[in-house]
C-alpha cells in the first residue's frame, strides 16, 4: 500500500465501519480526498481504480485490514491528517454511531501519536461539527 492508498483507506474505514455508506458520507469522502493535492490530479478512472482496490480489501478483510495495512505506511503528520479526516467523515451525516465512535477510539490508540494529540484532534473535529449553536 502506498501513501495515497493508505490515506484513502483510513477515510474509507471511517465511513464503512458502521456497515452503511450514506449519500452524505460518500460525498464527504470524495470531497475530502479531491481537496488534497495527492488526489487532485487523478482521473475519474484512477480514482475508480483506487476505490475498487480498497473496496476489495474491505470486502476480504474488513475495516481492520484497511487500518492495519494503512497505518504503517503513514508518517506522523499524515496520521494526524488521516485521523482528522476520519473524524470529519464520521460526523458527515450528523449522527455518530457507536461503531464510528469505537473506530475513532481504535484509530487514536493505534496511531501512537505523541501525548494526547489524537484525542485533541478528535475533540476538535467533534467541536467543529457540534450543533450547540442551534436554537
Amino acid at each position: 500500500m502506498n501513501v495515497s492508498e493508505a490515506f484513502a483507506a483510513i477515510a474509507l474505514a471511517a465511513v464503512a465501519c458502521d456497515g452503511k455508506l450514506s449519500r452524505d458520507e460518500a460525498h464527504a469522502l470524495r470531497g475530502q480526498l479531491e481537496y488534497r493535492s495527492i488526489y487532485s490530479g487523478l482521473s475519474e478512472s484512477q480514482m475508480g481504480d483506487l476505490f475498487d482496490n480498497l473496496l476489495k480489501l474491505l470486502r476480504s478483510g474488513g475495516v481492520e485490514s484497511l487500518i492495519s495495512g494503512a497505518l504503517p505506511v503513514l508518517s506522523v503528520p499524515q496520521k494526524e491528517s488521516a485521523l482528522a479526516v476520519a473524524a470529519h467523515l464520521v460526523h458527515a451525516d450528523r449522527l455518530v454511531t457507536a461503531e464510528e465512535s469505537a473506530l475513532l477510539d481504535k484509530l487514536a490508540a493505534e496511531m501512537n501519536l505523541p501525548g494526547d494529540e489524537a484525542l485533541m484532534v478528535i475533540r476538535a473535529i467533534a467541536a467543529l461539527n457540534r450543533t450547540s449553536l442551534d436554537t
